[in-house]
């Protein structure tokens, strides 16, 4: 269907369906303006009377959506009335514990609603799965608080709900619940205004509907009592085989059993009396039921519970704007691949489909660990022989499962983030708190008391129940956690400092690690024997072993050199939190630490690595010891890297135009190469070099070992469906604000000559100069806030000695520079100006030619050697050519300078000359030659020159 067709179809169903401003306005025009919000299908939660309800995922934040699909052809006026009144209903309710809107669209004939999404089921099925053991009154007194409060909200604002009952009641993983289903609530004028229809669910039927009289606000406290009442007694409050007989007991009060008296209060017993009391007016309101002391007195604890998982639930966000907001559903094929260990091509995994999609992946040294979309855990072993594990597949043996197997233990715990050990598990959930298992032979576990070297089974982190969790990460003996407070704790083994914590003890339970004052930490990383922290500023701090500068802690000297050596300082481990001097000119985002080296992405997509490069892990087209930290250009250039990992001996990363690369240690399968195509333990590729056939976008990814799993992704189809939602809308995306990046350094790289260089694998290797720490946001004034006072610090204590430069003279840098290879010939004039002085050598040559050959004439002829020396020539003419523009500007600059001293000459002279221009001897100091001190003779006329 056309757009044109499209918007007059709106415009006749708008009119259809009432023509108020709920749908709101189709005028608009279809432009790039609109805001698109990007969904993928998961699967079908269920049908109704209306039609489906669909679980979506939302891309930009990878939260988790329900789409309820109303065929609008199929209903009568009345019942499109009344999908109209929930949206109108819920477009006006926000409230922790109801069901939150997040928009509405039209698909041709189908209205969309986009809700909130529960994983926890409802509380029908909640009761089901009791199988008969009654819930303790706390847990009972938390759902009645939160139902009572849901209540209380949508009463205040004038709302009859008309259908509360246990279907319609929904809960989270973490026992949150969601008042939902409002497609026959009523708004009401006044508390004292009636109602007339008799709709709802017969066992949830008020005296006074059954009877046929009107109804109000105390209709809901009666439905609210029997569920209270199911949730007591684990059966429903009036029950008979047909409706006639229902209504009977439901008007004479006839209750199916009593609540046990011996296992709950009295209070709250009578809250289940008063709420289904036969008089309304003698039942309580909501607000009255949530003043009973038994609530009152624990009332700021279920509050701050309630606000604590709501926070911690990854939710779209309400959002006026302008334009009108499209969603582009794309259905996506999503799986899951692992490789390595002596396994050369990718493993595919069928266990992640559907609704157990793969959302989030780890490696540990012999087990793997994945997230799904529906927040569960599954770990699996990964090593030969059917070999006993430790725990740390927390499924309460030593088995060695060979294909993913849920946690069961952890069965109900929205788990949001995992992070493998070299033998042990942790995890974080929505409720931030963490559990571990696995081996704890260097307190790993963290857990106090005699838990014995293996722990089988998820144990909670009690440490961490009054400290919110907001990311945890695992090196191979060792565990790092940050805190919703910006706090830092660590523990396991201590060796090199990896603890941060001044000291190479090993601690069996967590220790809060001192920050350097001034630093917000961002997030945190660690290597096998390594800690990074990233600053909320995107400075990296390191403690830890630093064996081959893979911390990037290694310092660099400008200027004169007042240590021995060869220009760098080896910082071989530190126990403190240490500024990684040679990332401090970048805003890092994400680091990626291996066995020997570590990559690492800022915030333009750029690819840095360091540390050790004997199988060309650093993809700088060789095998060599590189100091500095590298910025892979090559067949990066362009291209903004979005994920990267770094296994023993060899680093992958996935681009945004959906590429994957890998370079380094080919040994036993690592890089996912066929062994028949050459790729053996023998072949170590320094350059990144694709994988793949086809195109995939990387969702996550991760190494460890030998070992590497990742998420891909294809796109199959995408539809657009317009938002007709009246200006409520979902908050921008994460990744709406990243921008197309180029590879160009400022003022070491040109996107032009990149592109040259693809080929060739060029990297710009950064030595740090001291000089280039100083950008806008780091300068070393007093004034500037921006830059925290540790950091500060860290950069005027490096031990070096800055030479002064000379007024318009530039100031040395150490990084090799390069020019876009076009603009070489804007210098050719001054090349020429400056071709006189013998001391500055200068080389010729036509873009792309030596001898009159074309490089890819010599390719084509396989003169593989001349093509060699084109690239030396080349890189030989941007050196030189680097030192031309250079001088070129301390010319220019010295020129300004004696223009401006001249005007001064000028100006002087004229104030001291006699009547025929000429100057007067006796108004100009003489020096002891006789001669007017304070000038020199330049180029044949008097120029200044201050001393």
């Amino acid at each position: 269907m056309s757009l044109e067709d499209g918007e007059r179809h709106f415009g006749s169903l708008n009119s259809e369906l009432g023509g108020g401003s709920l749908l709101g306005s189709a005028s608009s025009s279809f432009t790039g303006e609109e805001e698109k919000l990007h969904y993928v299908p998961i699967r079908i939660l269920g049908r109704g009377a209306f039609g489906e309800a669909t679980l979506y995922r939302r891309t930009e934040d990878n939260s988790l959506v329900v789409w309820k699909e109303v065929e609008l052809n199929s209903l009568s006026e009345k019942e499109r009335r009344d999908v109209m009144n929930e949206i109108s209903i819920l477009s006006i309710l926000e409230h922790n514990n109801i069901i939150a809107y997040f928009n509405h669209f039209m698909d041709k004939n189908t209205l969309l609603i986009e809700l909130e999404y529960c994983n926890g089921g409802n509380l029908y099925d909640k009761i089901v799965q009791q199988k008969g053991k009654l819930f303790s009154e706390e847990v009972v007194i938390w759902y009645l608080y939160q139902v009572a409060s849901a209540v209380t909200h949508i009463h205040k604002a004038g709302i009859l709900h008309r259908d509360i009952k246990t279907l319609n009641i929904f809960l989270t993983k973490t026992d949150l619940i969601k008042l939902g289903d409002y497609g026959l609530a009523k708004k009401l004028d006044s508390e004292f205004s009636m109602a007339e229809t008799c709709v709802g669910t017969p066992y949830y039927m008020s005296p006074e509907l059954c009877q046929g009289s009107k109804y109000n606000f105390k209709s809901d406290i009666w439905a609210m009592g029997c569920v209270l009442y199911e949730v007591l007694t684990l059966t429903r409050t009036f029950d008979a085989t047909n409706p006639l007989n229902l209504c009977v007991k439901i008007v004479q009060g006839n209750w199916t059993m009593e609540v046990n008296s011996d296992l709950y209060s009295s209070k709250l017993i009578d809250v289940v009396y008063q709420c289904l009391d036969q008089d309304p007016s003698k039942r309580p309101t909501a607000d009255q039921v949530l003043d009973q002391p038994f609530i009152l007195s624990c009332k700021p604890e279920l509050e701050e519970r309630v606000a604590l998982l709501n926070s911690a639930m990854k939710k779209p966000k309400l959002n006026t704007v302008t334009e009108t907001p499209v969603a582009v559903v794309t259905t996506r094929s999503r799986d899951v691949y692992f490789w390595g260990g002596g396994k050369f091509t990718p493993q595919k995994l069928d266990s992640f489909k559907g609704g157990s999609g793969a959302q989030y992946v780890c490696a540990g040294e012999s087990h793997f660990a994945v997230v799904t979309v529906e927040k569960e855990l599954y770990t699996w072993a990964n090593i030969q022989c059917g070999a006993k594990m430790v725990g740390q597949l927390g499924h309460g043996d030593q088995a060695s499962y060979r294909q993913p197997k849920r946690v069961e233990i952890l069965q109900g715990k929205a788990v949001r983030q995992v992070a493998c050990g070299a033998d042990f598990t942790a995890c974080v959930t929505d409720e931030d708190q963490m559990y571990m298992f696995g081996s704890d032979y260097y307190g790993c576990i963290g857990v106090e008391g005699d838990m014995g070297t293996e722990v089988l089974e998820p144990v909670l982190l009690e440490f961490f129940e009054e400290r919110p969790v907001r990311e945890v990460s695992c090196g191979d003996h060792h565990v790092v956690v940050l805190t919703q407070h910006g706090t830092i704790f660590s523990w396991g083994c201590g060796e090199y400092g990896r603890l941060g914590l001044e000291c190479e003890d090993d601690f069996s339970s967590p220790m809060q690690v001192e920050l350097p004052k001034g630093a917000a930490i961002s997030s945190v990383s660690c290597g096998s024997d390594g800690t990074f922290f990233i600053t909320d500023i995107g400075k990296v701090l390191a403690c830890g072993h630093n064996e081959f500068n893979k911390l990037g802690l290694y310092q660099g000297f400008s200027g004169i050199k007042n240590h021995p050596g060869e220009g760098f300082q080896g910082i071989p481990y530190t126990t403190t939190l240490t500024l990684a001097k040679q990332l401090s000119r970048f805003k890092i985002q994400t680091i990626a630490p291996g066995k020997s080296h570590t990559a690492a992405l800022d915030e333009r997509g750029r690819l840095i690595t360091f540390g050790c490069n004997k199988y060309g892990q650093l993809g700088v087209k060789d095998f060599k010891k590189h100091q500095g930290v590298q910025v892979l250009v090559g067949p990066f250039g362009g291209k903004t890297v979005t994920k990267v990992s770094c296994g023993d001996g060899f680093t992958i990363a996935a681009t945004e135009d959906n590429q994957i690369f890998a370079w380094g240690n080919a040994g036993n399968g690592r890089l996912g190469m066929p062994a028949d195509k050459g790729f053996g333990s023998e072949v170590c590729p320094s350059m990144p070099r694709p994988i793949f056939g086809s195109l995939h976008h990387v969702p996550d990814l991760s190494c460890r070992g030998w070992h590497t799993i990742i998420i891909m992704e294809k796109v199959l189809n995408s539809k657009t469906i317009r938002s007709n939602s009246s200006g409520l809308s979902i908050g921008s995306g994460i990744g709406q604000g990243a921008s197309t990046t180029t590879v160009d350094l400022d003022i070491e790289a040109g996107s032009d000559n990149e592109s040259q260089d693809r080929g060739l694998g060029g990297t710009v290797e950064i030595e740090t100069d001291e000089s280039l720490l100083e950008t806008p946001m780091m300068s070393r004034t007093s004034g500037d806030s921006s830059c925290p006072l540790w950091l500060r610090r860290e950069l005027e204590d490096a031990e070096f000695i800055p030479m002064q430069s000379m007024p318009g003279q530039l100031s040395s840098f150490s990084e090799s520079v390069t020019l876009p290879y076009e603009e070489l010939k804007e210098l050719k004039a001054a090349a020429a100006a400056l071709s006189t002085k013998k001391d500055l050598p200068t080389m010729r040559m036509s873009s792309g030619r030596v001898n009159g050959l074309d490089e890819d004439d010599l390719c084509k002829r396989g003169e593989c050697k001349a093509s060699c020396e084109v690239a030396q020539l080349r890189e030989t003419m941007i050196q030189q050519d680097s030192r031309i523009q250079i001088l070129e500007k301390q010319v220019s600059e010295q020129k300004k300078e004696n223009e401006r001293l001249w005007a001064a000459i000028t100006r002087i002279s004229q104030q001291g000359c006699d009547s025929n221009g000429n100057h007067r001897p006796d108004q100009m100091p003489r020096d002891g030659g006789g001669r007017a001190a304070g000038f020199k003779n330049y180029g044949g006329r008097s120029a200044g020159a201050s001393v």
